[in-house]
């Protein structure tokens, strides 16, 4: 019998610990501060274990890892470098679904010495978009081409009968991490020149984006595109793009709250306020931000309604502890844009290829539409969870055997990965065009 090791118990872990369940010859234990979170994943399976642990505590945390002979990590990836370390100093294989952090990278010949594998980047993205992605580079390469121009992108969203909001947006998981990303800057390279957007830019560095059989969405770039051409071995390439998917319309009124400070991470003393109280303190002290925003964007402008939506306008307290604008947006976000019973969340993922082989140019795009299963898991979940789930399984069976520290850019892992993935009915489609 195998023993894994699951620590975090959160939104995606369900699929994960119920694949891993399922299989002969494997057992798993889900820690987490909450117990009965793991308990609900495991749900009295024989061969499954729920045990609280709080992470902080390294010698709990140590001897977690020395029972198990593979760790998945799905916790915060600011904990993932302890783990590894206990993971490489107690020679127990890793698998996560964070990107590699430059500290992680610098284990590698630690871990290879060791004779283990460290796999990351195993999820939806980063993970399916690297595997999809590799497999057509890769087969682009061997048949002597070149992929000239290169982008991806993808998206969390809820499913077209299911975007009844005014943001057009809900939250499968803490809306914080999602609204900071909106922040971040941008690099990428389009037609042999680098692009550079700062992150107060970013929302309004934005493309329509129609998708056949969905509707309407608009695309921004998503961090740091460059890292990729290394990663995937595409110096030939004259664009680099990796980009993020949202509904039309999505941009512009994110890019105005940032403009009104409604993201601002700022400590500041909200006791006692209300959100209208602390939009019309942003606004310069107005009493009724509503008419002021009116007169600024004018009554029809898409904002006014999705501030209405978050209750701005009204008299809606700010909860006990939050001292930040954003987390005062978080808060209103995490109660207002959730799934209610039988909605579906959605996941689209996007490549484009241009390639070239032997003087001949022909497109390639990838497509992947996951839908969420009412009453069940979400898409989110699925795409994210179940590549770690199948990774594990291989590595557990030596079917990987790669050593060291890896993002899922090799055929040993990817081509395995994909192929069950598309048993379980989750496929990325291929059309040359």
């Amino acid at each position: 019998m195998h023993n894994v090791l699951v620590l975090g118990a959160g939104l995606v872990a369900r699929p994960l610990v119920r694949y891993l369940l399922d299989q002969p010859g494997i057992g798993v234990t889900v820690a987490s501060r909450t117990v009965e979170k793991a308990r609900k994943l495991v749900e009295d399976h024989p061969d499954g274990q729920a045990h609280a642990l709080d992470v902080q505590n390294r010698d709990a945390l140590k001897q977690s890892i020395g029972e198990a002979d593979l760790v998945v990590s799905l916790l915060p990836w600011i904990h993932h470098l302890e783990v590894a370390r206990l993971c490489l100093e107690l020679g127990k294989h890793l698998v996560t679904t964070s990107y590699i952090k430059p500290e992680m990278r610098a284990l590698d010949q630690e871990v290879k010495d060791k004779g283990l594998t460290f796999l990351n980047e195993i999820g939806l993205d980063p993970g399916i978009d690297h595997m999809s992605a590799m497999r057509v580079i890769d087969r682009a390469h061997a048949a002597g081409g070149k992929v000239m121009k290169f982008s991806s992108s993808c998206g969390g969203l809820p499913s077209p009968e299911a975007n009844n909001n005014p943001l057009m947006y809900k939250f499968s998981w803490s809306p914080r991490g999602v609204l900071l990303a909106a922040t971040n800057p941008a690099i990428f390279k389009q037609g042999g020149k680098t692009v550079s957007v700062p992150g107060e830019e970013l929302l309004r560095t934005c493309w329509p984006m129609p998708i056949k059989g969905l509707g309407e969405f608009e695309l921004y770039p998503n961090r740091d595109s460059l890292a990729y051409i290394e990663t995937y071995g595409l110096e030939e390439a004259q664009t680099m793009f990796r980009g993020t998917i949202r509904y039309a319309g999505h941009c512009d009124s994110w890019a105005k709250m940032i403009d009104l400070g409604l993201f601002d991470t700022k400590t500041q003393d909200l006791d006692g306020m209300t959100l209208k109280m602390l939009l019309g303190d942003l606004l310069g002290g107005v009493s009724n931000p509503k008419q002021a925003l009116i007169e600024r964007f004018g009554k029809d402008d898409p904002l006014i309604e999705k501030l209405e939506f978050l209750g701005y306008f009204i008299d809606t307290p700010i909860g006990e502890g939050i001292d930040t604008p954003l987390d005062a947006l978080c808060e209103q976000m995490e109660a207002r844009m959730q799934f209610a019973e039988g909605e579906r969340d959605m996941i689209v993922l996007l490549h484009k290829f241009e390639i070239e082989t032997d003087g001949v140019r022909e497109k390639v795009d990838c497509k992947m539409v996951e839908f969420g299963q009412p009453g069940g898991d979400s898409a989110m979940a699925r795409t994210v969870a179940l590549p770690a789930a199948i990774a594990t399984k291989l590595i557990l069976e030596d079917k990987i055997t790669l050593k060291g520290v890896w993002a899922p850019v090799h055929e040993a892992i990817y081509n395995p990965v994909l192929d069950e993935l598309e048993n379980l009915g989750i496929v990325v489609e291929e059309e040359v065009l």
